[in-house]
């Protein structure tokens, strides 16, 4: 990779992505594009930053030009909740900025990633040991939009030769941005109150089974696959890919290891518990493994820890 341009960069993922990316290539090959600026973001108030709606594809184009960018790492969307709640604006924003993307990658012989999710499966899809490649019939909007996203990104690979490339993420736990409307929220927001309030009321029933992955864990991963070599990728759009299975009595237990009066309780979303549900347990990620050296190093345990003391950091408060 030379020039890399990353959509979506103020996101939870892109916010972490693209400060990686620019730590292994460099500041002025990294150029972060974002709908908006955000007041004191140092993404968007620093250098190689451009506003980009990607609904604009004349805008995306002149961008990807501009900078002479090899690679686009398309973050730009809307997430399971949000659009489950506007499921005509998240079709518009996921699919036509997708195809956008897609056709200037097309255009401009570019390298083209863009993340999938373990929303692409549904209700039908085996939930224990999920196969790479099984049956995706999802019950939201975001699965929807997901499930035609791979389809798309292997049309543009069969038909035009673009090399696309995906992972199908699970639940994202990170301390340096917050969520952004997601059915595996709470994972997130769950440390925010153990440390500010020792209590936490979560929105999914007890014994929901879900993948999660920690941040560092998917950057990574992000960076492997991007730089993976395109002959050995026979799963191209896009692969399984977790650092954990839990449910959130058992990340309360957990946090209930370093901080022991914390207290957990329920009060359930039907919208993101009906999402939640018709998701996997616990997903295959052996073809990630075998085809480009997928190795995540989270487990729930060392998880944990790093988020209580980053926070900790963050929040100015201490864990007793």
């Amino acid at each position: 990779m030379k020039n890399i341009l990353v959509t979506g960069a103020l996101g939870q993922i892109g916010t972490e992505l693209v400060s990686a990316l620019r730590q292994k290539y460099g500041e002025d090959h990294v150029i972060a594009s974002d709908l908006r600026v955000l007041e004191n973001h140092p993404i968007s108030q620093g250098k190689n930053f451009e506003i980009l709606d990607v609904m604009d594809y004349e805008r995306f184009k002149y961008v990807a030009k501009r900078y002479e960018v090899d690679t686009i790492i398309h973050l730009a969307a809307l997430l399971s909740a949000v659009a489950e709640a506007f499921p005509k604006r998240a079709w518009e924003i996921n699919m036509t900025g997708l195809v956008n993307g897609l056709e200037v990658a097309r255009e401009l012989n570019l390298q083209f990633f863009t993340p999938s999710s373990i929303g692409a499966f549904g209700p039908n899809t085996p939930k224990i040991n999920t196969p790479q490649v099984t049956i995706q019939r999802p019950s939201s909007m975001y699965g929807v939009t997901k499930v035609a996203g791979e389809l798309l990104c292997d049309y543009y690979f069969t038909k035009f030769g673009v090399d696309t490339r995906s992972m199908r993420f699970p639940g994202l736990i990170s301390y340096v941005s917050l969520p952004g409307g997601g059915t595996t929220d709470y994972a997130v927001d769950i440390f925010y109150e153990a440390l500010r309030k020792g209590n936490y009321e979560c929105f999914l029933s007890a014994d929901t089974r879900l993948d999660m992955m920690y941040m560092d864990d998917a950057v990574q991963a992000v960076i492997d696959l991007n730089e993976a070599e395109g002959s050995r990728l026979l799963n191209r759009n896009a692969y399984n890919v977790s650092g954990m299975s839990i449910t959130p009595a058992e990340l309360a237990k957990a946090i209930q290891e370093e901080i022991p009066a914390f207290e957990i309780s329920y009060k359930i979303d039907p919208v993101r518990q009906g999402i939640a549900d018709s998701w996997p347990d616990q997903i295959d990620c052996q073809s990630a493994k075998d085809e480009w050296g997928f190795n995540p190093q989270y487990t729930l345990e060392s998880t944990v820890k790093e988020m209580l003391s980053q926070l900790n950091k963050k929040l100015f408060v201490a864990v007793e």
